[in-house]
């Protein structure tokens, strides 16, 4: 029966079509472009390369993944319905700025950071449908009737084919690096960047832009203009007005924080700052903001003249953006005034200084689930070591178990850095699932040791009571009180003691007998040994008789002697 299928089952069609040869073109095609081609030839090229390979891999998809969720389901309705609807919802999102915003939220809650466009232009790719039709009809005639080969296809075309439509190419965000006066005139270098790997580090990093006077629109630097700007030197981190000469400002490195003086430098005041904890709140609710410190601190600074009178200063804050100091004195974040055109470029603006909570950090949020419920799965784990040693079992139990949440500890610490949101995405189902797998296996060992159903209760109590005192913390965090990373998780690293107290306590819930009897059942009592069966005739006279049993004569009695 291995090559049986149901008459309506569609999954060994739709899976040959998954696994057709122009499908697995478009799937490697698809990866490469996204995570090579792009970075190294952006351009519409790359960008509509994409699409192509999308239109070609998403319907037989869609498919498959129609088919296992209802198995009944016609292959030919859901090859059909894989077309429509990848179809219409490519022409929806490509021709509709609305729709592609929702497109973005959607994807981003769904596969980390993302960000998807309407471009018209990309509606001239929607003929790869054809050929995924194609594909399709080539397919039919073959499904995949051997259900181990079902499987086996199921396990190495399936999940690269999910990834690649699910991982999208990073999405790179604007950085400001440098400031500078090129013919009297101010100049910003604007670049961008995605990871640590990719933040730009020098001015020449980034394109240059050139303004009048600060306040009309800026303009792509000339080529005069980029050669004059390459000899300079940049990082300049103090300097004076011309018309004002002991007006001074200075920027403080490693911190959001300009400082002014009146006296030519002799003593300084902050002129403006973003308080440190309030930074590292703005920070977290940026994506990937990585090594906040580095990334959101000024820079350098420029002070130029100002036509009506007066004098500017502009400084470059990185991933905040420019900061600017208006002729009456005000300061203002003015977010990063000149756009790149980049293909692929998230250009919003600086993250505003007042916080919305929860709503506008959703990366923290899933992160500050996930520790929470860590913790708590390392407390159950803790009380299940303690049972399973006073019921005499073995300690590797504790060894692995507490091999197992140190290694989700190191990959949620790593991910609570988020320099890669994606990869943080990633990381929290990680976490969960070897907290949650540690934790029912810890509880079921325990009770094959003896622990008792009170001790079940009570270790679940222990549990829930952790999650709840390390998340008020945590949620407090969210909203920015307290505002510091570390103050918060060493709250909710603190809020663990009365569970581990708990575990302590409930150790003596366990029965060392009740296990053994667990472990060792006793066995039936065997029924008693019936009589032996009489003895039958002697043998056969053929064979010589048997003697007589002479008894033996009685032993003189002996007295004993006197």
């Amino acid at each position: 029966m291995t090559g049986s299928e149901t008459p309506r089952d569609g999954a060994p069609t739709t899976l040959s079509w998954l696994c057709h040869p122009a499908t697995v073109i478009a799937l490697v095609l698809l990866l490469v472009n996204d995570h090579v081609l792009k970075a190294t030839f952006p351009g519409p090229v790359t960008g509509k390369l994409s699409d192509v390979a999308g239109l070609v891999l998403a319907p037989p998809l869609v498919a498959v993944l129609l088919t296992l969720l209802v198995p009944r389901l016609p292959a030919r309705a859901a090859a059909l319905a894989g077309l429509v609807a990848v179809g219409a919802g490519f022409a929806l999102v490509k021709s509709s700025g609305y729709a592609a915003e929702l497109a973005s939220s959607a994807w981003t809650v769904l596969a980390g950071p993302s960000l998807v466009r309407a471009d018209r232009t990309d509606l001239l790719t929607l003929p790869a449908l054809g050929l995924a039709w194609w594909s399709w009809t080539r397919s039919r005639r073959r499904p995949v009737r051997q259900r181990t080969a079902r499987v086996v296809r199921l396990l190495v075309v399936l999940p690269p084919a999910v990834l690649a439509v699910a991982a999208t190419s990073p999405v790179y965000y604007p950085y400001a690096v440098a400031t500078a006066v090129v013919d009297g005139h101010p100049a910003i270098s604007v670049g961008t960047g995605y990871s640590t790997s990719d933040w730009p580090a020098d001015p020449l990093d980034g394109q240059w832009a050139v303004s009048e006077d600060g306040s009309t629109p800026w303009r792509q630097a000339t080529e005069d203009e980029q050669r004059q700007l390459s000899r300079q030197e940049f990082g300049q981190q103090q300097a004076c007005a011309s018309n004002e000469p002991r007006r001074c400002y200075r920027i403080v490195t490693g911190h959001l924080r300009v400082e002014e003086s009146d006296d030519a430098g002799a003593t300084w005041r902050v002129a403006w700052e973003v308080p440190d904890g309030q930074r590292e709140e703005l920070a977290r609710r940026s994506p990937n903001p990585g090594d906040v410190p580095r990334h959101f601190a000024s820079r350098d600074l420029v002070v130029y003249p100002h036509a009506g009178g007066g004098h500017e200063v502009l400084v470059a804050n990185g991933r905040d953006g420019f900061l600017r100091r208006l002729p009456d004195g005000g300061w203002q974040r003015v977010g990063f005034l000149f756009e790149e055109g980049q293909s692929g470029t998230s250009w919003d603006g600086p993250p505003r200084l007042d916080g919305g909570g929860p709503g506008d950090r959703e990366m923290d949020l899933l992160l500050a689930v996930a520790l929470a419920l860590t913790l708590g799965c390392a407390v159950t784990a803790l009380a299940g070591h303690l049972a399973i040693r006073r019921g005499g079992g073995p300690r590797w139990w504790g060894v692995v178990s507490s091999a197992s949440m140190l290694v989700a500890g190191i990959v949620l610490a790593a991910a609570w850095g988020r320099d890669d949101d994606t990869l943080a995405f990633m990381a929290v189902p990680f976490v969960l699932a070897v907290g949650v797998l540690t934790t029912v296996a810890m509880i079921v060992r325990a009770s094959y040791q003896g622990a008792l159903r009170s001790w079940i209760g009570r270790v679940l109590t222990g549990f829930l009571l952790t999650v709840l005192l390390a998340g008020l913390p945590l949620v407090g965090w969210l909203y920015g009180t307290p505002s510091r990373t570390r103050f918060a998780v060493a709250l909710a690293l603190l809020a663990t003691v009365p569970g581990v107290l708990l575990a302590t306590r409930i150790a003596r819930l366990v029965d060392p007998a009740r296990g053994f009897e667990r472990r060792y059942p006793p066995r039936p009592p065997y029924p008693p040994y019936g009589p032996y069966p009489p003895h039958g005739p002697y043998p056969p006279a053929s064979y010589p008789a048997r003697p007589p049993t002479v008894p033996d004569p009685p032993y003189p009695s002996q007295s004993p002697p006197r």
